[in-house]
């Protein structure tokens, strides 16, 4: 006997006006399945999950019809969805700082989710929380508040939250960002824990790696189209369109190492001794460095290492507990520069990107033409400037940020995964804008990634934080 369809989706659409921002997109997942969703950045993928759940911007309009376990309803009746929210369709949106309250700690937000969505008793969904939180190496941070996490941990912790309430059908979107290879891989062992419980899977991801290890099916989204489509392993390892094509081609395994441009120059940033706490947990001790101008100083290591507030420290954005940090005199105080790893809270929600960027070109002097430019060389269409942050990929917004980074000329960028929201295609443009607007200026680069080959490809220097 056939298993009924789960998940089906029959020329679905995304419009803004008289545009489509998504055209005719068509699948059918029975329990055990999964689609993998490949695309540029803004391409539509994360549309296509806010339509199936029905919570779409309210400027936006869906069409065509959406299936859940065999009832269908039309794409733009959200109310017909969203009881079925939590229970039968779950979502895990791309910025954990959407999907967690942030008045809430950790195990309080798990356990309410056992509780209310999945029906435990309160007892039994609080010890089902502190159990999701062990596997998800949290369990430290059971008390913690989402703001005290790190992207990585926030991920995991959203995560743990969305397939709390025990939903057969989980759309997840860019579930591996911000993660190293073992929280990769033990995502990746989630979304088929889904699969073999009866479920299906919906998984939206720019990595490679994370399609070719779940298999199933594979769309490939280009400018809101669908341009190719079949087995995963079978269209990574044969692709007939030109994009997608592309898109393998650009995979950070296949990047060149990048040529040092010049010999490291005198040194913009120096540290001795540096040590830093949080939440009552060492994170680094006694660390000495020394960054140049022209350097690729690239740091790595697990999540929740201290990366980010190694780079916070170094800006002088928070304190060190111990430990002296030295920046080269002369410097205008904007000289240090920071790309966040979450864009959406590095931009002010209820104006314009384009008032934001004119605020900062004034700010600091910048003729407007300058700004297109950068804008132009990270792929910004002009037209994106008229939105408000909420309204763009997550993709989009990252690139926006990169150009509003390099408008002030900076000495050095501190930049917090900055191309992980990124297709493979625009991580590449967006790395090479990045390093060549750096080289132009001499100015200095401290990256983290949890890419080995983003690192392998760029990097001068090379640290490995370690916990405790």
């Amino acid at each position: 006997m056939t298993a009924s369809v789960l998940l089906a989706a029959d020329n679905l659409g995304v419009h803004v006006g008289t545009r489509a921002l998504l055209r005719d997109v068509s699948f059918s997942l029975r329990p055990g399945d999964v689609l993998t969703l490949l695309g540029e950045s803004g391409a539509g993928k994360s549309l296509l999950a806010q339509a199936v759940m029905g919570n779409l911007p309210a400027a936006l309009r869906a069409s065509g019809s959406v299936t859940l376990d065999g009832a269908t309803s039309r794409a733009d009746d959200a109310r017909a969805r969203r009881p079925r929210w939590g229970r039968t369709l779950a979502l895990l949106p791309q910025e954990p700082s959407l999907a967690l309250d942030p008045l809430m700690r950790i195990a309080p937000q798990l356990s309410e989710t056992h509780e209310l969505v999945r029906g435990a008793a309160f007892g039994d969904a609080e010890a089902a929380a502190l159990r999701d939180l062990e596997a998800a190496g949290l369990a430290a941070s059971a008390r913690h508040y989402p703001w005290q996490l790190s992207g990585g941990m926030a991920q995991r912790a959203a995560a743990a939250v969305a397939c709390a309430g025990g939903a057969r059908i989980l759309l997840a979107d860019e579930p591996t960002k911000g993660l190293d290879a073992h929280w990769r891989d033990h995502t990746v062992a989630m979304l088929q824990g889904v699969q073999r419980g009866g479920g299906c899977v919906v998984v939206i991801t720019h990595d490679l790696r994370v399609a070719q290890a779940l298999g199933g099916q594979l769309i490939v989204l280009c400018a809101g189209q669908v341009v190719e489509r079949g087995d995963a392993r079978t269209v990574l390892a044969n692709p007939q369109h030109a994009f997608t094509r592309r898109l393998v081609a650009a995979d950070p395994a296949r990047w060149p190492r990048r040529a040092v441009s010049a010999p490291a120059g005198e040194t913009v940033l120096s540290a001795q001794g540096l040590s830093k706490a949080f939440g009552g947990r060492p994170l680094f001790d006694g660390v000495d460095l020394q960054i140049r101008a022209g350097d690729r100083f690239v740091v790595q290591g697990p999540s929740g290492t201290g990366k980010s507030t190694l780079g916070n420290v170094l800006l002088g954005l928070m304190p060190a507990d111990r430990g002296v940090v030295r920046r080269a005199q002369g410097l205008h105080a904007t000289a240090f520069q920071k790309l966040y790893q979450d864009p959406v809270a590095s931009f002010a929600p209820q104006i314009t990107l384009g008032q934001s960027l004119r605020d900062v070109a004034s700010r600091h002097r910048c003729a407007w033409p300058a700004v297109l430019q950068h804008l132009a060389r990270m792929g910004v269409p002009h037209d994106l400037l008229a939105r408000r942050p909420s309204q763009v990929s997550g993709g989009e917004l990252q690139r926006v940020a990169l150009a509003r980074v390099l408008t002030v000329q900076p000495a050095l960028v501190f930049a917090d995964e900055p191309t992980s929201r990124l297709d493979p295609v625009s991580q590449q443009e967006a790395m090479a804008v990045l390093l060549d607007a750096l080289d132009e200026r001499g100015a200095a680069l401290m990256l983290v990634t949890h890419d080995d080959d983003i690192a392998d490809a760029v990097a001068t220097q090379r640290w490995r934080l370690a916990a405790g």
